[in-house]
Parts: C-alpha cells; structure tokens; sequence
C-alpha cells in the first residue's frame, strides 16, 4: 500500500465510519463520482463493531484494495481494540469490546464463541492481513487523514496509535492549526463537522443516521 501523495490533480474521497454497515456503504459509494484510474479513496477506520455486516464489509474493502492501490484504509479505535485484546487478552478490554459491538461483529463472521476473539481465529486470512495492514495516519501535501484526531501542540512524529484511534476531547475543543487540514472520524456528528483547521465526517451510520463522504479538495459532501 503506497504511503505517496496522489497527483495533485486527482481528488480523493474520504469515508467516516462504517461500522458493519455494509448496505449503505454500497449505496454511498455508488453515489461518489469516483474514478478509480486517477482517484484515491481513504476509509478512516472502524469497519467493524456495532453494525450487524462487518464481515461484508471487510470483504468487500480486501476485494476494492487489490482491484485499486490507491485504496487508503485507516486503523479505527475498535480494530485496534481487537489486536489489543488478541495481544494481552485483558478481560477489561473484552467487556469493553462486548459493549460496543464485537459480539455482532462474531456473528456476522458465523461464530458466537467470545474466546474466538483473542485468537482471531474467526477471520479469514485475507481478513487478518486486510487488517494487519490498516495505517495508522495517512497524510497529502495538504491533508492528514486519521481516524480520531491528534494531540495539539505535538509533532506528528511525537504522536501515537492510541492518539490516533482515540483522542477526543482534547482534540475537539481546541482550534490547533496542524499545518495541514485534518479529516477524521471518530466522533459522530449529526452533520458533518467542519472548521478552518478539520472536518468530522462521522455522522453516526450505525445509530441510523446517515454514512458521510467527503471529495477533496472540493469539500463536497456525499451521503447515504
């Protein structure tokens, strides 16, 4: 997966997060006026949890990233969460889990059996490796692209996954200029956040509100 800037003369599309909800992300995607022969498509994490279709999901973004390189997909708060849980087995982190949708996520894979969630052995290989291989930021000459956000007043070299894939607060309420505009998810919103220095385009898909997508540089938005 290239970590390069696309031409730039070519737009990129950035989609919030899904959370299993694969129909709609479908829909959204047939909606962008997407080219994939000179266009770049950035998911921002958090494909699974919560929504009852993770698995269609994660298939679908493995078979969308080997038919187009200039596919950018972003590790959310819940994926980290798994490979944390897989890494330590911390049964504080897996009643975390439980609460916030990885029993659906199980069950959209077939499996109801929690234990299955330390071993990962309830995803396919191409599934694993699609998500051994999530970037935890992607950046563009004017862009930065993370899941949740950043700590203000910290080089991005001083900044880590957990930052990445959590911060929250300390993020939002603080207008930082980063340098570069910043788009991120994490937070759902009922309308697209924007300000002079980020765009929020978690706009609560899974809670019945609607996936957001973003073209740059236009700032145009898409929805479903």
């Amino acid at each position: 997966m290239s970590l390069t800037a696309p031409h730039p003369e070519n737009r990129i599309f950035a989609i919030g997060d899904i959370h299993g909800c694969f129909d709609k992300l479908i829909t959204l995607l047939d909606r962008l006026p997407y080219e994939p022969e000179r266009d770049t498509l950035v998911f921002l994490g958090d494909y699974i949890g919560r929504g009852s279709q993770s698995r269609q999901v994660v298939e679908y973004l493995c078979q969308l990233q080997q038919k187009n390189p200039q596919t950018i997909t972003l590790m959310g708060n819940h994926e980290l969460m798994l490979f944390e849980y897989h890494r330590h087995g911390d049964r504080n982190l897996l009643e975390v889990m439980r609460r916030n949708g990885a029993e659906e996520t199980m069950s959209s894979y077939g499996r109801e059996n929690v234990a299955d969630l330390r071993s990962l052995s309830f995803l396919p290989a191409p599934h694993r490796d699609f998500l051994d291989n999530l970037l935890p930021i992607w950046q563009t000459e004017h862009y930065i692209f993370v899941h949740a956000g950043l700590q203000p007043h910290r080089l991005l070299s001083e900044q880590d996954q957990d930052t990445f894939c959590w911060v929250r607060d300390i993020f939002l309420s603080e207008e930082h200029d980063f340098g570069k505009l910043v788009i991120f998810g994490h937070t759902p919103f009922a309308t697209p956040l924007v300000t002079p220095t980020r765009i929020g385009i978690d706009t609560g898909a899974v809670y019945g509100n609607l996936l957001t997508a973003v073209e740059l540089p236009s700032g145009r938005f898409y929805h479903a």
